[in-house]
């Protein structure tokens, strides 16, 4: 794995703060914000100039600023850009959390996963509109029919929590985006830790989905990561060698740049945002290459 280390980097993105109106677990309206990275020479002015755009969600207990504030994952994105490893694109940062408040007391696994499943509506109702009307992506619009078109230059990546948040939105909302980058994070669609415990079934709904949508594989994109002394490393391992069994569907290459379904377990790494942001550095490279 190619690994980022710090740099000074002359051409810097800047970051936003976007706001935006959604609702708490009660179904009262609440404000909610996330951060934005635009890259250097991001012209609000140009609307000629369109962008892929990334969405990053952050780990259990997590809020918008706990990637920015966790690694050196604004200098890597700026470095990626700079160096031409990577088109430049803009970068979202938000919260699945409904509770101004993301956890209070030791974690409750059902609970996290209880308020990924009640951030699915919100994440394209709400979130995606916000953004992507502020901002120059390939969207025409924030209509539904314009959100589906532009899909093709729309991922979305998640640690841990952010991870499984990443497989429900390959569940729910595969017509919105076609990269999906789960870190550290198996899918939890049957229970909670189902790569672990239920594997078959937990494929299954991830085969599913993929084939009741009709895109073929050259349309979505799956690339997952973690380490070998991450706590995910079991039930991601368990999960993708499941997948691989369905080859028809989700077409298992190392090579990167050769089929749309890759896994990277890299030696000694750890459940943490130093290590989770490596591995986006590493796959960055290859997103929206097909578009």
């Amino acid at each position: 794995m190619k690994r980022h280390q710090y740099h000074d980097v002359f051409m810097r993105g800047t970051l936003e703060r976007i706001t935006y109106v959604t609702t708490n677990r009660e179904g009262e309206p609440r404000d909610k914000y996330a951060n934005v990275y635009l890259p250097h020479g991001y012209d609000a002015a140009d609307k000629e100039k369109k962008y892929n755009i990334l969405y990053v969600m952050h780990g259990g207990a997590g809020n918008p600023d706990s990637w920015l504030d966790c690694c050196k994952v604004k200098n890597m994105l700026d470095y990626a850009i700079d160096r031409g490893e990577v088109q430049p694109l803009i970068v979202v940062f938000p919260s699945y959390y409904k509770e101004k408040v993301p956890r209070a007391g030791a974690p409750d696994a059902e609970r996290e996963r209880n308020n990924v499943l009640l951030f699915q509506n919100e994440l394209v109702e709400e979130l995606l509109p916000a953004v992507e009307s502020a901002y120059h992506t390939y969207a025409e619009d924030v209509t539904k029919e314009a959100l589906i078109a532009s899909r093709m230059h729309r991922g979305i990546s998640g640690f841990s929590m952010g991870g499984c948040t990443t497989w429900f939105a390959f569940i729910n909302h595969l017509d919105y985006f076609s990269e999906f980058v789960p870190l550290s994070g198996d899918c939890w669609a049957i229970e909670v830790m189902g790569g672990l415990s239920k594997p078959v079934e937990t494929v299954k709904v991830l085969r599913e989905s993929a084939v009741k949508s009709g895109y073929g594989t050259d349309e979505f994109f799956i690339r997952v990561a973690t380490g070998t002394k991450d706590a995910a490393s079991e039930p991601l391992t368990m999960q993708v060698n499941e997948m691989k069994k369905y080859p028809e569907v989700f077409v298992y290459n190392d090579d990167h740049t050769k089929g749309n379904f890759h896994f990277l377990h890299e030696k000694d790494e750890v459940h943490s945002y130093e290590s989770v942001y490596q591995f986006l550095y590493h796959f960055l490279p290859y997103l929206f290459k097909s578009k």
